[in-house]
């Protein structure tokens, strides 16, 4: 932040910091990307770097309505785009209330002008930046109603991801939207080898932890915390995973010596369920090599050994011709069911991509089927929501490859109940035939 002077620990800071962030998506980088490149550059402190990364999940979570905001408090769209990106994010901060709010709405007006006031590039908009965010607060209720009428203003998802989900689910659209808005829990997956759910839940309480158990292996922490504070988690007592994608493991019906292909492996959450389950062969493909590295450091973390091929799941050159006896086929999608975890899906996907990932997977399930051992299982897991990438993707494939499909669990909506708190995910499990 070489061109500026703030505070490190100052809100205006961490305002600036994820305006720039903000305006990086909008210009198609995906969130953690953006944020990663801010940090590079800025060098923030922790807390500040924390803040940076609170307020622009924040501001993804509520851009329809900060955007529609906008169109109604400026006379023309802020430039350049971390003006844009500054005034969202102040507003997304302002729309909360109550005990929900992080901050007072007094103080995001000064630091949003603080930190607009910093910039060379920003200072000529300090006023305009007052102004906008002081009507805000004068003119809320008058204001939210306006936007409550534009569908993206109410929901905060683009028009065609609204009406995507509403097609699909004319009873439960609703609630499927509400759930993508709230923010994800703190799930963990109890390594069996190491504990038990009842054994872990007894190691939280005496550290003065509230979790609940909401699966078999999968432990919900009441409050989130850094990984580097969580009990056994260096230890590889326990992983972070959401309790939908826990299903995929024991679905696979692991026996030992077995050899298992993980596909589209990254960042190996699945994998190191695998090998918690069964003492099998795995491999665990994925295309990009730092990508494999993530996995690398998540086995060695949980004490386990795989191995790590760099290659295409749609291609063969990799494959060294041995069948396997199950395939995990994690299958590239347009996520649309975690988008409580990355809210900026929704701005960064289109309508398009649907029809061309739902192609590349269906290849991709095609080139996996023949590496399978007859009687051998394929379990197809996509994290969308759309049936054209998950039932219909399902359906086209059993007709095409003549599998024999099993019980599985289907279309899994994300929802966040005191019992059931997970991501949407759908399941699909095949058996090839042994003839």
């Amino acid at each position: 932040m070489s061109k500026i002077q703030l505070k490190n620990d100052s809100l205006a800071f961490s305002l600036y910091g994820a305006a720039h962030a903000v305006a990086k998506v909008k210009a198609g980088t995906a969130l953690p990307q953006a944020l990663a490149a801010i940090f590079a550059r800025d060098n923030p402190l922790p807390q500040a770097r924390g803040a940076i990364q609170d307020i622009s999940y924040r501001t993804m979570r509520r851009l329809g309505q900060a955007e529609a905001l906008l169109g109604l408090l400026a006379s023309k769209p802020p430039s350049p785009p971390e003006l844009h990106g500054l005034l969202c994010c102040a507003l997304a901060l302002m729309l909360q209330t109550g005990d929900d709010a992080p901050y007072e709405s007094f103080t995001v007006v000064d630091q949003a002008v603080t930190a607009c006031a910093a910039d060379p590039g920003m200072a000529h908009a300090k006023g305009m930046v007052n102004a906008v965010l002081r009507r805000f607060l004068r003119e809320r209720d008058t204001l939210l109603q306006q936007v409550g009428k534009q569908p993206p203003g109410q929901w905060n998802y683009p028009t065609w991801w609204i009406d995507s989900v509403r097609s699909a689910y004319p009873s439960q659209w609703q609630a499927i939207l509400s759930a993508g808005n709230s923010a994800p829990p703190l799930t963990l997956r109890v390594n069996r080898r190491k504990a038990t759910v009842t054994d872990y839940l007894q190691t939280l309480e005496a550290q003065g932890m509230a979790a609940t158990a909401i699966g078999p292996f999968a432990v919900r922490l009441e409050r989130p915390l850094p990984v580097q504070q969580i009990p056994g988690f260096a230890e590889g007592v326990v992983s972070v995973q959401d309790a939908a994608a826990q299903l995929a493991a024991p679905l696979l019906d692991l026996q030992d010596g077995m050899r298992v292909l993980d596909a589209c492996a990254a960042p190996g959450g699945k994998t190191g369920h695998i090998l918690e389950q069964a003492a099998v062969d795995v491999t665990a493909l994925d295309s990009d090599a730092h990508r494999l590295t993530r996995i690398n450091e998540n086995l060695q973390r949980l004490q386990l050994d795989a191995t790590l091929r760099q290659g295409d799941a749609a291609q063969r050159d990799w494959w060294d011709g041995r069948l396997f006896d199950r395939i995990l086929a994690d299958v590239p999608c347009t996520a649309s069911g975690i988008v409580r975890r990355h809210p900026d899906i929704r701005w960064l996907r289109r309508k398009a991509d649907t029809a061309q990932l739902a192609a590349l997977s269906a290849h991709i399930l095609d080139n996996l089927w023949k590496m399978l051992q007859p009687d051998g299982k394929l379990l197809f897991v996509t994290c969308s929501l759309w049936p054209q990438e998950s039932e219909a993707q399902a359906a086209a494939f059993a007709v095409r490859n003549d599998a024999i499909r099993l019980p599985a669990p289907g279309q899994l909506l994300p929802t966040a109940g005191q019992q059931q708190d997970h991501d949407g995910l759908f399941y699909a499990l095949f058996q090839k035939s042994s003839v």
